[in-house]
């Protein structure tokens, strides 16, 4: 074949090239009056045989190597490289170290005006082009023997065409990865084919790597269980309806699911939160669960619990109805608690001040009771070994946060009121007198418009029975004007102009609701004619006739 750069014969090395003493092509031809390829100097090359790879022959030897190292193949000299290289004349040179008769060396890229282009003879193009010529273009290639190939990016190791990377995992037991089917002298040279070195796997990292990916595997099977338990698997369970000793639980209000199921948890009811949701979401009723003290077993099922806290056997609630007054209150707390009668009612009167009012509902004058309109209407968990003064404070809590939510003390002023203790009072009398929801907002304005100032229809009084039945703790219907006008209490409507000292009863949200949001169709006056419904009317005639209407069916007539 034919190559750029290959000359006549063989070149010598420079001594301080590694590869010196090779059988090599230096790219141009070593001629009578050339300097060496590095510059300076003439060099002067040894006259010693030297032993070199035979590479004009088709075989390799030694892979690349020299044959004076230890290599796949065996050591050979060849005395006609030793004679050719011995014979050749030594080139002359000026005294600034360039061949004789060349140009001058301050300008190396300038061409001989005879050759411009620096070919040759031998050439392609009739010339012979020197790509060494310069002192820029060294060292020159590798001869042919010598030329390995480039390594790819990314690694300077490759197993070979045969050898994959299955070679990690077949090592003999010393981790050196040798074959025994190759020859002694090329096992263990530290080289592979292609001049690249073999990388040693060591049967330790084997055993790392197997111990490290079965430890992943069995911490992926532990969560991989504890992920399907906790997504698919059956919650903790107890069986049947219970061991028998009986337990109360009390429900704070606004519990949803899990917070229902941890009360239970903690009181040995059931065995998990888990199980308890799951057994509640099950039950067409579970989601009607409501707060308050249920006796129940210890060790129930989960959807054993459930049924029992849906029937009436287990609910222990008190319950406090929309309108109750506090005096009937305190009676129930203390029958609940198994206390002496009275021993509540003696506990508001004494520490009503430590109980929690807002701000706003304390120190008015001549109250019949501080608490009245506070004992909030709505169901409480009271049983046995409870304090009178936590289950009053319970209640207090309950209607301030109600009163707070609906802005009583923020609108009072806007309806002509003083304060918001005033518009607790005109919601108790709106619950006292109404005798439906629906009555509400009309009754509220029943009550703005007596307390108008100047008004024709009442010149400022309520006339309320309820008032006067709440001093005198009755509920009475039949109520003759005499008595009405000559019972001196400021409670009593029908002696003193305006509203009552304080709240008459303990009003539910909605009765709170229609005195925030009274009517305005001008109704001053009402009568319920069958104890269940009310009229309403905007003048006393409209309103008289409603009573001889009223007081005729009481005659039966």
């Amino acid at each position: 074949m034919t190559e750029y750069g290959r000359g006549q014969g063989s070149e010598p090395w420079d001594p301080d090239d590694p590869l010196y003493g090779d059988g090599g092509w230096g790219g141009q031809q070593a001629q009578q009056g050339q300097p060496s390829p590095y510059g300076g100097q003439p060099q002067q090359y040894p006259q010693q045989p030297q032993q070199y790879g035979d590479w004009g022959t088709g075989e390799q030897h030694g892979y690349g190597q020299r044959p004076d190292q230890q290599g796949y193949g065996q050591q050979q000299q060849y005395p006609q490289y030793d004679q050719q290289y011995a014979s050749q004349q030594q080139p002359q040179y000026d005294q600034n170290g360039w061949p004789a008769g060349a140009h001058h060396p301050q300008d190396p890229y300038s061409a001989d005006p005879a050759n411009p282009y620096g070919q040759q003879p031998g050439t392609y193009g009739g010339d012979r082009s020197d790509h060494y010529g310069t002192p820029d273009a060294y060292p020159p290639p590798e001869p042919p023997n010598r030329r390995r190939p480039e390594p790819e990016s990314g690694t300077d190791w490759d197993p070979g065409p045969d050898q994959g990377e299955h070679a990690f995992f077949a090592g003999d037991g010393d981790g050196d990865g040798d074959r025994d089917d190759e020859p002694a002298d090329r096992r263990g040279s530290g080289e592979r084919r292609g001049g690249k070195e073999r990388k040693r796997r060591s049967g330790l990292a084997c055993l790392v790597v197997v111990a490290v990916f079965g430890g992943g595997l069995a911490g992926v099977g532990y969560f991989g269980y504890q992920f399907y338990q906790d997504r698919f698997g059956s919650p903790e369970d107890y069986a049947g309806g219970g061991n028998g000793q009986q337990v109360t639980v009390t429900i704070p209000k606004g519990s949803g699911g899990y917070a229902i199921g941890q009360e239970l948890k903690k009181n040995g009811v059931v065995k998990s939160v888990d199980a308890f949701v799951a057994a509640q979401a099950s039950n067409p009723q579970g989601n009607t669960i409501q707060d308050g003290v249920y006796t129940l077993q210890k060790e129930m099922s989960a959807a054993s619990a459930v049924e029992l806290m849906l029937s009436p056997k287990s609910r222990n609630n008190l319950i406090i109805a929309e309108g109750k007054r506090n005096a009937d209150i305190y009676k129930l707390i203390d029958a609940r608690l198994g206390v002496t009668p009275g021993t509540t009612a003696k506990v508001a009167k004494e520490d009503w001040e430590k109980l929690g009012l807002p701000e706003w509902a304390q120190n008015h004058k001549d109250v019949n009771d501080p608490l009245e309109g506070f004992l909030f209407p709505s169901s409480y968990g009271v049983s046995k070994g409870q304090k009178p003064e936590d289950v009053l404070k319970r209640m207090v809590a309950q209607a301030a946060e109600v009163y707070d939510k609906l802005g009583v003390e923020k609108e009072a002023a806007k309806l002509g009121l003083e304060n918001p203790w005033q518009l607790v009072t005109v919601a108790s009398l709106v619950q006292a007198e109404g005798t439906s929801h629906s009555d509400f907002r009309k009754m509220a304005e029943v009550i703005y418009n007596r307390l108008e100032p100047g008004n024709t229809e009442t010149n400022g009084m309520l006339e309320f029975d309820s008032t006067y039945n709440y001093i005198k703790n009755q509920s009475k219907i039949d109520l003759t004007l005499a008595e009405l006008r000559n019972y001196d209490n400021l409670y009593n409507t029908y002696f003193y102009k305006g509203l009552p000292p304080g709240p008459i009863s303990n009003p539910g949200e909605d009765a709170v609701k229609g005195a925030l949001d009274p009517t305005d169709d001008g109704w001053f006056y009402f009568i319920s004619l069958d104890g269940k419904t009310s009229k309403f009317t905007k003048t006393n005639a409209e309103h008289a006739e409603l009573v001889k209407e009223f007081n005729k069916s009481r005659q039966g007539g």
